[in-house]
């Protein structure tokens, strides 16, 4: 089976944990009544903590996670897979950028940690070090699911085009990425990147952002996007939170990689300096 109905989860989530949590249960509850089977939440999609030194004291172990525990609650409820786009995890003082697919019973089927930091210095005076505070990943991940094969990714990795390309080169078919890009850069790259890795792997990709202000001086660009393997946009958020639905069938995945084979055609190749 092929066939699944999609929603992703466009929320604004604070340093208020609680609030952050029964905003998104509710929601998963109103995309379930909407018909999805597999909903994909943002990144850090229970705390925005803008001051790096404050992140450790606001989060908690994989077992002790609230967010966690919450979400894997809402699967088994409901009888769904849900992507939890990334929660911030401690293990004894390192922090991991981890995202969770769970299963239909709630039983976490995969874990990733995120690969690439997020340290940039916009020319705005906007700067972000997520290293400062985030210890990275060192693999990427690939899960079978019930419909096809699906990559898992984080935010800042949307950038690295060669990740997306690598997963599709072993057997992704759909992809992941939650975030929480900043309005500067989604104004500026989130549609155009989110289209081409989906042109340039063939795969669906479903990327639930963040919106709106979060606190201090931390926005987020929201319209999440759901896209379909020849790049065409199947549905974006807008800058509100809310829910967006697509209806996903992975059989297109095959169709549109026979009419552009590149996953096929690329050529190993070196560079030479003139």
């Amino acid at each position: 089976m092929s066939r699944f109905r999609a929603a992703c989860i466009q929320n604004t989530a604070s340093r208020d944990i609680a609030a952050n949590i029964d905003w998104v249960c509710e929601h998963i509850d109103d995309a379930v009544a909407g018909g999805a089977e597999f909903i994909a939440l943002p990144e850090t999609v229970g705390l925005i903590e803008p001051i790096n030194v404050r992140i450790p004291a606001a989060t908690s172990s994989e077992t002790d996670d609230v967010g966690l525990a919450a979400f894997r609650g809402k699967a088994a409820q409901h009888g769904v897979v849900v992507l939890v786009g990334s929660q911030l995890i401690n293990e004894q003082g390192r922090i991991f950028n981890r995202s969770f697919l769970l299963g239909r019973d709630g039983v976490i089927l995969a874990r990733y940690d995120k690969l690439h930091m997020f340290d940039i210095a916009l020319k705005n005076g906007e700067s972000y070090l997520e290293s400062e505070a985030i210890a990275a990943g060192d693999k990427a991940v690939l899960v079978a699911t019930e419909w096809g094969q699906l990559g898992l990714s984080i935010c800042y990795d949307l950038r690295f085009g060669g990740l997306y390309r690598a997963l599709a080169q072993a057997g992704a078919e759909f992809v992941t990425i939650p975030a929480a890009f900043t309005q500067t850069t989604g104004k500026a790259h989130w549609h155009t990147l989110v289209r081409a890795r989906a042109i340039e792997t063939g795969c669906f990709v479903l990327a639930p952002n963040q919106c709106g202000h979060h606190c201090d001086k931390r926005y987020s660009y929201g319209h999440s996007l759901i896209v379909d393997p020849w790049g065409e946009v199947l549905a974006d958020a807008g800058a509100e939170p809310g829910i967006i639905y697509a209806d996903i069938d992975l059989a297109e995945v095959a169709k549109v990689r026979s009419r552009i084979p590149s996953l096929h055609n690329e050529r190993p190749f070196t560079i030479e300096q003139q």
